[in-house]
């Protein structure tokens, strides 16, 4: 089901009621299954799969070492300042993402706890598995391969309709107080992480730019095709 722009849906709602909307563009709406924490096998195995593509994505674009995406050049930052891995980082500043939702009132589902923990782990799994010092060209590889797997992964984890991460949460949460828009709210929290990731150490690069410019059409594409293939899965 989609709705046209200009409908007059209030975004925040919308989403909370099961519902994805994009605006400025082409709109697309994901309609949640009514249970959240108790699906089927194949939508899980959908979600998972996702998930782990979506950490190896980031994993390769880590390897690359050409700029990361926004969370993760936070995460690598973090992780230069600690003991934490890449990954593990990735995962505590998840949840610390999650702590967030409390006083927005968000609601999880089971691909919101998820998201919080197989792609961090999936980041680090991968990484330790990827050259550490490619060459030009097999950088410039990783990180057009990155932004694939990032893109496909994050529409696949989507179309599962299983619950919003843990930052598309914060984004609708805090657009439902302050009134901003969604795409101002999500800028502000893209260019915060980032910033402070770069303050701690974070690469980044040419890769982030790419990142930015790339992965929201490329999650758009492969939501449309991974969604209408689950509508009939419980």
């Amino acid at each position: 089901m989609r709705e046209p722009l200009g409908s007059g849906l209030d975004d925040s709602r919308f989403f909370q009621s099961g519902r994805f909307a994009e605006r400025g563009g082409a709109s697309f709406v994901a309609v949640f299954p009514a249970n959240l924490w108790r699906p089927g096998a194949p939508r899980l195995a959908i979600l998972l799969g996702g998930l782990w593509l979506f950490g190896t994505g980031e994993a390769c674009l880590v390897a690359a070492d050409l700029g990361n995406s926004p969370w993760t050049v936070l995460a690598q930052g973090v992780a230069e300042n600690t003991p934490l891995e890449i990954g593990v980082a990735t995962v505590a500043i998840s949840f610390a993402v999650l702590v967030a939702w409390i006083p927005l009132r968000q609601t999880p589902g089971l691909g919101t706890i998820l998201n919080a923990v197989v792609v961090g782990v999936a980041i680090d799994a991968m990484v330790a598995r990827l050259p550490v010092d490619p060459g030009p060209t097999a950088s410039w590889a990783l990180l057009a391969g990155g932004i694939a797997l990032v893109a496909i992964g994050g529409g696949i984890y989507l179309g599962a309709r299983l619950g919003p991460g843990p930052r598309d949460g914060l984004m609708t949460g805090l657009h439902a107080r302050t009134g901003r828009s969604l795409r101002l709210v999500r800028t502000c929290i893209e260019l915060s992480a980032l910033i402070t990731g770069f303050i701690l150490g974070g690469t980044v690069g040419v890769g982030t730019a790419a990142f930015a410019l790339l992965i929201g059409p490329g999650v758009q594409w492969t939501f449309y095709r991974a969604e209408s293939r689950m509508r009939r899965l419980r």
